[in-house]
C-alpha cells in the first residue's frame, strides 16, 4: 500500500531524521562532495548513466565575421507602408520607388501579399520576395 503520510511526518519527532548517525548528516562529505564534484572520479558512473552528454563539444561555432544579421522586412509589410503613407514614396512609371535602407532595414522576405507594383531597393532580396513583387509587374534593385 502508498502512504497517506509522507514518511517525513512520521520521523519528524526523532533527533536524525533516519540519517543513522547526528554526525553523518553534517557536511557535504557525506555525499561525496558538492554538486559534481568528483563527476570524473567516485561518481563517475553516475555521469554516465545520468548525464552521458556532459563532456565533451558538439557542433560549432561559426566565427563571428561570417555571420551576417541583417535587418529584415517582409514584403507585406513594405505594401503596408506603401498604402498607409503613399505621398512620402516617390511615383516612377506609375510604380512606388520603396527605398528599403532609407526605412532602416537591408533585407526584404517573403512574407504577406503584393498587389501594388513597386520597384525594391534592397542590399539583399530573398528569392521568394523577387518573385512575387515581379509577378505584380514590379522590380528589384540590389545594392
Amino acid at each position: 500500500m502508498i502512504r497517506k503520510k509522507k514518511k517525513v511526518k512520521k520521523i519528524r519527532g526523532s533527533r536524525t531524521c533516519g540519517g543513522g548517525s547526528h554526525k553523518k548528516r553534517r557536511g557535504a562529505g557525506n555525499r561525496g562532495g558538492r554538486g559534481l564534484a568528483g563527476g570524473h572520479k567516485h561518481k563517475w558512473t553516475w555521469i554516465i548513466k545520468y548525464m552521458p552528454d556532459h563532456f565533451g563539444k558538439y557542433g560549432f561555432k561559426r566565427h563571428p565575421s561570417l555571420i551576417k544579421q541583417l535587418e529584415t522586412i517582409n514584403v507585406g509589410e513594405l505594401e503596408e507602408l506603401v498604402l498607409k503613407n503613399p505621398d512620402k514614396f516617390e511615383k516612377e512609371n506609375d510604380k512606388f520607388v520603396v527605398d528599403v535602407i532609407e526605412l532602416g532595414y537591408e533585407k526584404v522576405l517573403g512574407k504577406g501579399k503584393v498587389t501594388i507594383p513597386m520597384i525594391v531597393k534592397a542590399i539583399e532580396v530573398s528569392e521568394k520576395a523577387k518573385e512575387k513583387i515581379e509577378a505584380v509587374g514590379g522590380e528589384v534593385v540590389e545594392l
